[in-house]
């Protein structure tokens, strides 16, 4: 004989109800069949621990001390259910994210808040990657999720459409270009450049604009993050390129963001998943959560 579940509920009940009678009405079975279980649980645990008397059954020492024991290893086996039961229904889980710095510093903050808000059982791992190494991941199933800079791409994913974002032109105080509303990529081009390293989309994106105008791109320096992109414009190193919501976030004391009036100058935003049919239930949550349309904030009466 094993120690089992059914046995440890048999014999809480008796000792909360006080009888084997009113035990077994309160678990739907026979009241010799409780009587069988408590017998065998002693002759198991080799120890007595039920006083029998004509007003009732109580707990002998060593019954008191598995009462304890048998109600933590019930509430234990029943967290095991409902956990369980969290995953099956995408309440808990956790999803790989990966994203391009664009996406993280404009968009990611606030869908992840809201989202862990709504799931907070559900752990989101987010990771920033270059777009194309992104899209390769997904494809590759290393990662549930990418958030990438619609770019040309030969993976085997499903894509969908995000956020748009629009690039502007950093320029430090005092530039020549600081004045301007807005100004043409080709009008940069005369002046030294602060760019993202190579192999991201938008130094890629750059770079193939001066091309296609029969130009070279200057560029002075190549950071790795839009922070410092901002603090190199700022110390005159040069202009920089980045988009118009990822400037917003930094304090610009020492320079000032100008329109880039190229078409291009506009982007597409996309998530790729590797399958949406092969997602989890927390993975398919976070997507339907991100994709859903960006709340529009209401309207003040006049």
């Amino acid at each position: 004989m094993k120690l089992d579940p059914v046995s440890l509920r048999l014999f809480v009940s008796v000792v909360e109800e006080g009888t084997i009678a009113a035990a077994a009405k309160r678990e739907h079975i026979a009241a010799a069949a409780v009587s069988k279980r408590l017998s065998e649980l002693e002759e198991l645990l080799d120890s007595r621990l039920l006083t029998r008397t004509n007003k009732g059954i109580t707990p002998t020492d060593a019954g008191l001390s598995l009462l304890f024991m048998a109600r933590s290893a019930l509430n234990n086996l029943n967290e095991i259910v409902v956990q369980m039961r969290d995953y099956s229904h995408g309440r808990r889980g956790s999803v790989q994210v990966l994203a391009n710095v664009s996406a993280i510093t404009q968009f990611m903050p606030g869908l992840i808040q809201s989202f862990m808000a709504l799931y907070p059982l559900i752990t989101v791992s987010l990771e920033e990657q270059q777009s194309l190494a992104i899209t390769k991941a997904v494809a590759e199933n290393r990662a549930d999720i990418g958030i990438f800079t619609r770019l040309p791409h030969g993976a085997d994913i499903e894509v969908f459409p995000f956020r748009t974002d629009r690039l502007v032109v950093l320029v430090p105080s005092g530039h020549p270009l600081s004045g301007r509303e807005s100004v043409s990529f080709s009008e940069t081009l005369a002046h030294d450049h602060v760019t993202l390293r190579s192999g991201t989309h938008l130094n890629f994106q750059l770079i193939k604009a001066a091309n296609d105008l029969g130009r070279s791109l200057k560029i002075r320096m190549e950071v790795s993050s839009y922070d410092a992109l901002c603090l190199m414009v700022q110390a005159g190193v040069g202009v920089g390129i980045m988009p118009e919501g990822s400037v917003a976030i930094y304090k610009l004391n020492g320079a000032r963001a100008v329109n880039l009036s190229d078409d291009w100058a506009s982007r597409e935003l996309s998530v790729c998943v590797r399958s949406r049919q092969g997602l989890s239930s927390a993975a398919l949550l976070f997507l339907d959560h991100i994709l859903a349309p960006p709340l529009v904030p209401p309207v003040a009466a006049e």
